[in-house]
């Protein structure tokens, strides 16, 4: 088995985007002669599956205030949350193995380092998770592409619960105790049921153990490894620019939809009923009961074709005379409005 891990120049990258990036480059571009493992930490981000609706799974306030980025995934599934507290684990795998759809076998390994490092009572539960005492602390997912089955886990070492329930929780202005609380009683991390000696490794220590023991062996040196090169950096490079760091990728995969904001303002009440497509916004009607010399029906005409991105929304409502069609409103108050 070869392990790839995100570094570069001697840097390990800590982007989740880039981590995504080198697997799908690999899994379509490269073929190697053995398995492969694609072990990473990376900063806080949300993964949402190919076919979901960025706008509707997620927080964004919550997202833009805590620095928490958004990639889109190319293959189906759930939103997921991942952040500095997990250690992610891809995998690239013969397709004649019996591993496929077993999500018993390809934890196997999993469950008995686990054992080893003192969590006894680990097992593989339901369809495809991890448990702790009723509690989840891996969840997996695998799919067959290019005649290779291409899955992964995620191992909770910490569990950001805060972060967990807001950032995956859209559309409600507060998030009361016994969501969180509903959280704890689910998922948990798998720090307090290490062996004591282990119990004080970052997560990153915790990766590098994880690996020494999958390769029976005492160094990550001594681990057999496939260095990226400046051609494969090239592609994945490529694949960022088109694909996992682009707004149209990760927002504009969205399917259609409808929503309405509306708030009071100083000038009276303010509604914007907005129909986005692909992460622009399609149609627009404005209501409220404000005092405006002109038609807003200009102001929704310029608003069609403009995506859903905060930079975009205030260009074109800063170069309209706001005055006259709502009275004293700034377009950062109207932009705040819509992406609230």
């Amino acid at each position: 088995m070869y392990l790839i891990e995100p570094i570069r120049n001697g840097q390990y990258i800590y982007d989740g985007a880039v981590a995504l990036a080198i697997q799908v480059h690999v899994l379509n571009k490269l073929n190697l002669d053995e398995d492969i493992i694609f072990p990473y930490c990376c900063k806080p981000k949300v993964q949402i599956g190919l076919f979901q609706n960025a706008e509707k799974e997620i927080n964004h306030e919550y997202m833009k205030g805590h620095g928490i980025t958004l990639v889109r995934r190319d293959t189906g599934g759930g939103t997921v949350f991942l952040d500095e507290g997990a250690v992610n684990i891809c995998l690239i795998m013969n397709g004649d193995s019996n591993v496929y759809g077993n999500f018993k076998k390809f934890y196997e390994p999993a469950v008995n380092i686990l054992h080893d490092l003192g969590v006894s009572e680990v097992e593989q539960t339901g369809r495809n998770d991890l448990v702790v005492d009723g509690k989840k602390v891996s969840g997996a997912a695998m799919t067959f592409v290019n005649d290779k089955i291409y899955g992964g886990y995620t191992l909770l070492l910490d569990v950001n619960y805060d972060a967990m329930v807001n950032v995956l929780t859209p559309n409600r202005k507060k998030i009361e105790s016994k969501g969180i609380d509903s959280v704890r009683s689910r998922v948990t991390g798998l720090r307090e049921y290490l062996d004591e000696k282990y119990r004080d490794l970052s997560v990153v220590d915790f990766k590098d153990l994880y690996l020494c023991r999958l390769f029976n062996c005492e160094r990550l040196e001594d681990i057999k490894r496939y260095e990226l090169t400046e051609e494969d950096w090239r592609e994945i490079d490529e694949l960022l620019s088109k694909k996992y760091q682009n707004w149209d990728w990760n927002y504009g995969k969205s399917p259609r939809y409808n929503y309405n904001r509306d708030a009071r303002l100083e000038i009276g009440t303010v509604e914007f009923n907005l129909e986005v497509e692909a992460g622009r916004i399609t149609k627009a009607k404005i209501y409220g009961d404000f005092f405006g010399k002109g038609n807003v029906g200009d102001v929704e005409e310029k608003l069609i074709g403009v995506r859903v991105k905060e930079e975009d929304l205030l260009e074109v409502l800063e170069s309209i005379d706001l005055c006259h069609y709502f009275g004293k409103v700034a377009a950062r108050e109207l932009v705040d409005l819509i992406l609230s």
